[in-house]
C-alpha cells in the first residue's frame, strides 16, 4: 500500500484497516522522537549539561524503536516496547534530577504509548511500570547526590516534557475518541435501521406486561384492529368479547410456559382475523406479533364447512346404501328361496330347461346378496357401527368353514386347495363371524382370479401373541400400479370383465375387518405368477390352550401342522365327522 493511502487510513480510518492504525502508531512514535530531537537541537545552542542531552536522546529511543512494527508486528513486541519506554523514562528521568527535576512527566510515557497501542492489557501493564517508575524517582530525589539542571535548562526541559507528554497525550487519545464516536453513530445508525424495520414492516410488534397492556407497538396494525384502542385498553379489550376468555389464556400460557398461538376477531370487526404469536422474554414481558389472518380463516373455515359437508354427504350416501339393502333382502330371499324350492323339484317334477333357470336364478340371487352383505357391512363400518361380538373360539373353527363353503366353486374349476393349520386347538378371542368372512373373502377371492386347475393353499400360523392367516394362489397376479389402490371400498384391479365379477368391497372389508381387531392385511402379488394375502391377528385375552396349557412357540408349531389336500367334492360325502370334529375336513398328525 502506497504511504499516501497509509497517511489516508491514519487520518480517515476504515473498518479492518489494521495497516493504516499501525502506521498511526508509528507515526505517533516518530513524532515523539522528532519533538525529542527538536529539543535536543534548541539545547545544543545552549551551554546543555550532558546530562540533559543523555536525557532527551534516551526518550528518543523508543520512538525509533517502533519502526520495527512496520514488519514484525506481534502483541509481544508491542510488550517489550512498552518495557522500552519505561526502561527510557527512567533513565531520563534519572539524568534529569529525578521526581523533583524538570523531566518527571516523562514517567506517564509508558501509559502514554499503551494508549496509543490501543491494547488493554497492555495500558494495565503501563500504569503498573510508571508508578514503578515514579517510586524510582521519588527515591532519586531523595538521594542527596542528584544534580538539578541549571534555571535555564531546566525551564526549557519542562517546556518539552510538559509538550511531550500533553501533545503526545492528546494525540494519542484521539484515534480511540474517534473510534469512541464512530461506535456511537454505528449504534445510532443500527438503532435508525431497526426502528425504520420494525416501523415498516407489515405485522405490528408488540411488549405486553403480564395482563396485556401494551407497552410499546411497532409496525402496521392489522385490519380492523384500531392501535389507538390497543395501547389504552390493552389486547383482551381490543378482542371480539366471545375470543377474549381466550386471549386472556393464550397471554396466561406464555408467561407460564413461554410461548402461545391464537386467533381472534377483533372487536367491532368481525368481517376480520388476526393471529397472535407470544413469547416470553427474558425480562419476564410478553412480545408478540399481530398479523392479518383474514384469508387463511377464511379459506379455513370454507375448508371446514366441505369437509362437514363432505361427511354428511358420506353419511347419507351410507345410510342411503344401508337402506337400500335392507329393502332389496327383502324380495331378494323370495327370490332365492322360490328358485331354490324350484331347483330341487320339491314340489314337482321341472323340465331340464326350469331346472337349468331356476339354478341360474338361485346363483344370481346368492351372487347379489352376497354384494348386498358386503355393502352393508362396508356402509356399517364407514359410519362406525359394526360392532364386533367378541367370544373365545377356536380359530380352526371359522377357517374351517370357509374352506367347505368355497369347496364347491373350487371344484367346479378343478382348483386345488391346500391347508396348513396347527393340528392343537388355537383358541382366540375375536368376532367368530368376522374371521369367517374375512377367509372365506380372501378364499373366494384366490379362487375366482386362479384359471382353471390352479393352486389355492391356506397357512394358519401363529406366535405366542399373534395368529396368520395366509393365503396365496397361482393365478393372474396384480400389477405393482394396482397394488396400491386395492384395499379401498370399490377398488378394483384388471380389465372389465375381471371387474365385473364383484363389487370391489372384498379385500377393503378384509382389511377394515382386520384393523377392527387391531391387526393389519399385507399384500403381495407378481402379475402372471399369483397373489399372496395375509391378515395378521392378535391373539386377545384367549392366548391359552382350552386344556389351560400354554401356546406352542412358532417353531413347535410349524412342527405340528399337516399338509391336507381337499379332495373333489364327491370324496367329502364319505369323510366321517368324528376323525376331526369339523365335519370333512381332516387334520392328521405329521408323520415323526
Amino acid at each position: 500500500m502506497p504511504f499516501k493511502a497509509y497517511f489516508q487510513d491514519v487520518l480517515s480510518p476504515s473498518p479492518g484497516t489494521e495497516s493504516g492504525l499501525r502506521l498511526g502508531v508509528i507515526l505517533w512514535h516518530l513524532g515523539w522522537s522528532s519533538v525529542m530531537l527538536l529539543g535536543l537541537l534548541r539545547l545544543l545552542f545552549m551551554p546543555a549539561s550532558p546530562l540533559v542531552s543523555g536525557a532527551l536522546v534516551a526518550m528518543t529511543v523508543p520512538g525509533a524503536c517502533a519502526v520495527i512494527l512496520l514488519s514484525r508486528d506481534s502483541p509481544a513486541w508491542r510488550q517489550t516496547l512498552i518495557w522500552i519506554w519505561t526502561a527510557c523514562s527512567v533513565i531520563a528521568v534519572l539524568l534529569t534530577g529525578g521526581i523533583a527535576g524538570p523531566g518527571a512527566t516523562w514517567v506517564l510515557s509508558p501509559i502514554i504509548a499503551a494508549v496509543v497501542l490501543n491494547q488493554r492489557r497492555l495500558i494495565s501493564l503501563a500504569a503498573t511500570l510508571s508508578v514503578v517508575a515514579a517510586l524510582i524517582a521519588v527515591m532519586m530525589a531523595l538521594w542527596q547526590g542528584v544534580r538539578l539542571p541549571d534555571p535555564q535548562e531546566s525551564f526549557w526541559l519542562s517546556l518539552i516534557s510538559v509538550l511531550s507528554v500533553a501533545i503526545g497525550l492528546g494525540v494519542g487519545l484521539l484515534p480511540a475518541l474517534r473510534a469512541r464516536v464512530d461506535r456511537v453513530h454505528d449504534a445510532e445508525d443500527a438503532r435508525a435501521r431497526l426502528l425504520r424495520m420494525l416501523t415498516e414492516q407489515p405485522h405490528l410488534v408488540l411488549c405486553l406486561d403480564g395482563q396485556g397492556k401494551v407497552i410499546s407497538a411497532y409496525g402496521e396494525a392489522p385490519p380492523g384492529l384500531d392501535l389507538n384502542s390497543l395501547m389504552s385498553l390493552g389486547l383482551s379489550a381490543s378482542a371480539h368479547a366471545p375470543d377474549r376468555l381466550a386471549v386472556k389464556a393464550a397471554l396466561e400460557q406464555a408467561s407460564v410456559t413461554g410461548r402461545a398461538e391464537i386467533g381472534f376477531m377483533p372487536h367491532g370487526a368481525m368481517d376480520h382475523y388476526v393471529s397472535l404469536s407470544l413469547r416470553r422474554g427474558g425480562d419476564n414481558r410478553l412480545h408478540g406479533i399481530l398479523s392479518d389472518a383474514s384469508l387463511a380463516h377464511a379459506r379455513e373455515v370454507t375448508l371446514e364447512a366441505a369437509r362437514a359437508e363432505a361427511e354428511s354427504l358420506n353419511q347419507s350416501k351410507t345410510q342411503f346404501l344401508a337402506s337400500m339393502s335392507h329393502e332389496l333382502r327383502t324380495p331378494l330371499n323370495a327370490v332365492i328361496g322360490f328358485s331354490d324350492i324350484m331347483r330341487q323339484k320339491l314340489f314337482g317334477d321341472l323340465s331340464p330347461k326350469y331346472t337349468e333357470y331356476a339354478q341360474l336364478i338361485w346363483e344370481s340371487g346368492q351372487h347379489v346378496l352376497d354384494m348386498i352383505n358386503d355393502v352393508l357391512d362396508m356402509s356399517k363400518i364407514e359410519a362406525q357401527k359394526y360392532e364386533l361380538s367378541l367370544e373365545s373360539f377356536d380359530l380352526r373353527e371359522p377357517v374351517s368353514a370357509a374352506l367347505r363353503l368355497i369347496r364347491a366353486a373350487a371344484h367346479d374349476k378343478a382348483i386345488e386347495i391346500t391347508s396348513t393349520m396347527p393340528v392343537s386347538p388355537l383358541p382366540v378371542t375375536a368376532d367368530k363371524r368376522a374371521i369367517k368372512q374375512i377367509c372365506l373373502n380372501l378364499l373366494s377371492n384366490s379362487v375366482k382370479f386362479t384359471p382353471r386347475g390352479g393352486e389355492v393353499a391356506l397357512i394358519l400360523g401363529h406366535t405366542i401373541d399373534e395368529v396368520e392367516i395366509t393365503i396365496h394362489d397361482t393365478g393372474i397376479g396384480i400389477a405393482p400400479d394396482d397394488l396400491n389402490r386395492l384395499g379401498q371400498p370399490y377398488e378394483q384391479a384388471g380389465p372389465a370383465e375381471q371387474k365385473a365379477m364383484g363389487t370391489g368391497l372384498g379385500l377393503s372389508l378384509v382389511k377394515a375387518m382386520a384393523h377392527l381387531h387391531g391387526g393389519r392385511m399385507i399384500l403381495a402379488s407378481t402379475l402372471g405368477e399369483g397373489t399372496r394375502v395375509s391378515v395378521i391377528l392378535p391373539v386377545g385375552q384367549g392366548a391359552v390352550l382350552m386344556d389351560g396349557a400354554p401356546l406352542a412357540s412358532p417353531e413347535a408349531g410349524s412342527q405340528a401342522t399337516m399338509r391336507a389336500a381337499v379332495n373333489p367334492l364327491e370324496d367329502y360325502t364319505h369323510t366321517p365327522e368324528s376323525l376331526t370334529g369339523f365335519g370333512d375336513f381332516v387334520i392328521r398328525p405329521p408323520k415323526s
